[in-house]
């Protein structure tokens, strides 16, 4: 069983008027799920693959989502996202930990984009199976994700959200 985006989204407070990030944003699947928790507020989806933020573009536009706004930055890089200091209500972390060569470099980017109190959604494969996911010396272990937001001045929030039976979710606090 693989997660539900708006099942967890909704788990997290997340207000109609807030400003979300999806940071890795990919097919979308988050970011549209944030949108319609947040029909008053902003979201964007940030996504360094410019073939996928085109497809997220265009589905957007096609369904008439004015929420969503697809923003090309790599997380990586401070400043990459291309979010103002301190703008962002929520941030998402979504399958994509796993991919980073610079895990610290995208979790600090996030810090600097959300506010004080902001929270920070963390989702990632907790195991490699059957070709699914990523390969198994590229998972990152729930304690790992935890002890980097820690050292990063994230606090644990919670870390049982259910995130379907191969990924976890940590929900942290700026």
């Amino acid at each position: 069983m693989f997660m539900d985006p708006k099942a967890l989204l909704s788990l997290c407070n997340i207000l109609s008027t807030d400003s979300v990030a999806d940071f890795g944003s990919g097919s979308g699947f988050m970011a549209k799920a944030a949108a319609a928790l947040a029909p008053q507020g902003t979201v964007f989806a940030v996504e360094v693959h410019r073939e996928l933020l085109a497809h997220l573009t265009r589905e957007v536009a096609d369904a008439h989502i004015k929420n969503i706004h697809p923003l090309w930055g790599d997380i990586e890089v401070p400043g990459g996202s291309k979010l103002a200091d301190g703008s962002i209500n929520f941030a998402i972390v979504s399958n994509v930990l796993f991919s980073l060569d610079d895990k610290a470099g995208a979790l600090t980017e996030v810090r600097r984009v959300l506010k004080d109190g902001g929270r920070l959604l963390v989702v990632d494969w907790s195991e490699s199976f059957g070709g699914m996911g990523p390969r198994p010396e590229m998972v990152v272990p729930k304690s790992v994700a935890i002890a980097l937001g820690e050292r990063l001045g994230f606090s644990v929030l919670t870390d049982t959200m259910p995130a379907g039976a191969h990924h976890y979710a940590i929900l942290f606090k700026k």
